[in-house]
């Protein structure tokens, strides 16, 4: 009865907090919160005694929203600007969205005044297409004036994204699509990509192919497309250039290190004996023995092979337009091979066993040059696809 009890108290509160909620945005302004709250809480019991006030509030709700909303597709359409024609067809939208939204909980009775909540719907149909074709009229002329007088590639853009947006709209208006696809090809940037290398050494062919397989990076830029082979007849507007400055190998090296080991073993056992040389026996009978040790000593010779590569470059993007550079990044990556093997001299017993497990390990080829760059080319190639990530161009 006790937990009951709470729980009813519980419910209680968090229905007043609710409905508090919903008065404060109905109060403040803001219909469409009230409408939403209000509709949240009659659909999940509508005769529940608790939501006769959500009730009450989506009806004054309802009233008032659409009484504003209509006023303000009013004065916009007085205005007379063909720039207010989004958000009249949005209005008309939200009116209708609302409506349908309430429809389906319908009837809805107010017990203390003995009658249904009134809802005064009206078919906003024939506005809503009237406001579309007004909007799309105006989006369709906006763009196709954009295309045809645009000096900058951030006019095509914006030219792409109304055409985008009407499509959505009303697709497959006129002739949107082919003014998207002129829209989107004028207003990308095209970039040409370079690689030099400045060393001594040989950079090997895969890492390169690598390198320049843009399609791995997961470019995140709509308006940039990058080029490794020269398109004929294409204008570029940038160069990227992937200039390697220098690749340093070291010799490869084995280090020793000699460790020397000893420790206490068991080595079998000996009998008690009491003083008249007489072996001892315990309570049952057995002999009495003791554990014999002795010391063994290993020298552990450890051997490190090591080598290592670092590829020094750097990222120049160039506005070819202008002939002038605009960024520019440092590349950097290393790569070590590190091998660990070991053998001894001596009684092995007396070695921890994390050496012990050393001495399977035997000497193994060092990597050739070639294979040490490619493998610094692995961190060249997540600092690259950073890189491009990052660069903007406008």
């Amino acid at each position: 009865m006790k937990k009951f009890l709470l729980f009813s108290f519980l419910g209680l509160l968090l229905s007043c907090s609710g409905v508090k909620k919903a008065q404060e945005a109905l109060n403040s302004g803001n219909y469409e919160t009230a409408i939403n709250k209000a509709v949240m809480n009659i659909a999940e019991n509508k005769t529940k005694k608790s939501n006769q006030t959500y009730i009450v509030l989506l009806e004054e709700g309802f009233k008032k929203n659409t009484e504003r909303e209509l006023q303000h597709i009013k004065f916009l359409k007085k205005d007379g600007n063909a720039a207010n024609y989004e958000e009249i067809f949005n209005a008309y939208g939200r009116l209708k969205s609302i409506q349908e939204r309430i429809r389906p909980l319908l009837p809805l009775h107010i017990q203390d005044e003995n009658r249904r909540a009134h809802f005064n719907f009206k078919n906003y149909d024939d506005d809503i297409i009237a406001a579309k074709s007004n909007l799309s009229e105006y989006l369709y002329s906006k763009a196709t004036t954009l295309l045809n007088t645009a000096n900058y590639k951030v006019d095509y853009r914006n030219a792409y994204n109304d055409l985008k947006y009407l499509d959505e709209v009303n697709p497959n208006y006129k002739d949107v699509v082919t003014k998207i696809d002129e829209a989107y090809l004028k207003g990308l940037d095209y970039v040409i990509v370079d690689m030099t290398n400045n060393t001594d050494q040989i950079i090997p062919k895969r890492l390169e192919e690598e390198l320049l397989n843009l399609n791995t990076y997961g470019l995140n830029s709509n308006w940039t497309e990058y080029h490794t082979n020269r398109i004929q007849n294409q204008l570029y507007d940038y160069q990227m250039e992937v200039s390697f400055q220098d690749i340093n190998v070291s010799p490869e090296q084995i280090r020793e290190k000699q460790i020397s080991k000893e420790r206490q073993i068991k080595d079998g056992y000996t009998f008690v004996e009491d003083r008249n040389g007489n072996v001892v026996t315990d309570s049952l009978g057995n002999s009495v023995k003791v554990d014999k040790f002795k010391t063994v000593k290993c020298n552990f010779y450890q051997f490190t092979q090591f080598k290592s590569a670092k590829v020094t470059g750097v990222v120049s993007f160039i506005d070819l337009k202008k002939q002038q550079k605009i960024n520019q990044y440092p590349l950097t990556s290393q790569f070590v091979f590190e091998h660990i093997y070991a053998n001894y001299d001596g009684d092995k017993r007396a070695l921890d066993n994390d050496l012990v497990s050393l001495l399977q390990l035997a000497r193994v080829p060092f990597p050739t040059n070639e294979q040490m760059v490619y493998d610094a080319g692995e961190d060249l190639k997540n600092n690259l696809k950073s890189i491009l990530n990052n660069q903007k161009f406008n």
